[in-house]
């Protein structure tokens, strides 16, 4: 058997991943792995990852969390970024829908509201997705379930396959994007506004607004409404309406009585 190299480590085989994602092998009948299984593996990293991060995590922690030696690990998972692939497929699973079929057309608004609502609210269950590269997710029942689910609002609004694809991709992005900016926000809680409670007024001393009209116009109405130097919360509902605006509109020109 070849032996793994450090891009193998880095870079898991996309079909072992498959395979271990839909149909993994039962554990041994006997020896000293026999008590752990592939999902109980996933489960304690998931757990380790969402109280330290995945820069923390390793096999030798997820080993020692569960009592083992590291190397009964790649019986079941080759390395630490195909663990990462299957944790994620597993957080996925955690979004449910309405299960009853597709969503009514008229209701595509709502739909993706709601799908932007679970997706940021599994975000701050599971900091660390934003920390992993999902450009390439992982092809697992946990994934495909979801964006199974996550399209429907879209089917019968007019628009196309590949116009419904990339209209979940924007939602998507913007949560994803939200969530960042919301985190920072959050550690410590106080920092902006005690920032901005002593950078604001010198900012306003030393800038000219005959020199920066626009900027000293905006940035005074920003401010005195958020308070903040930013306003992350507001700035996830506002990028989101306007989104959904953007949809509104590509699916009134892809009725038929528009013309």
């Amino acid at each position: 058997m070849r032996a793994m190299s450090k891009d193998d480590r880095n870079n898991p085989d996309p079909l072992r991943t498959i395979r271990l994602m839909w149909d993994p092998p039962p554990p041994p009948s006997r020896g000293p792995k026999a008590s752990l299984t592939a999902e109980q593996i996933v489960e304690t990293a998931v757990r380790l990852a969402d109280e330290a991060g995945t820069e923390a995590l390793s096999m030798r922690l997820v080993a020692r969390d569960l009592g083992c030696g590291t190397m009964s690990l790649y019986t079941y998972v080759s390395s630490k970024a195909e663990l990462l692939e299957l944790m994620v497929d597993q957080v996925f699973a955690e979004v449910e829908y309405d299960p009853t079929g597709p969503a009514d057309p008229a209701d595509w608004r709502a739909g993706l509201e709601r799908v932007a609502e679970q997706n940021l609210n599994l975000l701050f269950r599971h900091r660390w997705l934003t920390d992993v590269d999902t450009t390439r997710p992982p092809l697992g029942p946990g994934t495909i379930a979801k964006y199974d689910a996550e399209l429907r609002p879209l089917i019968g609004t007019g628009l196309d396959d590949v116009e419904i694809d990339r209209t979940l991709a924007l939602v998507l992005d913007h949560v994803r994007s939200s969530a960042r900016q919301l985190f920072l926000a959050e550690a410590p809680p106080t920092a902006d506004g005690d920032w901005w409670e002593q950078a604001g007024p010198l900012l306003a001393a030393a800038l000219d607004p005959a020199r920066y009209p626009v900027a000293s116009r905006v940035g005074q109405a920003a401010g005195e409404q958020y308070g903040a130097p930013a306003d992350p919360r507001g700035a996830y509902t506002f990028g989101l309406r306007t989104i959904l605006d953007g949809v509104a509109s590509l699916i009134a020109r892809r009725s038929p009585s528009a013309g």
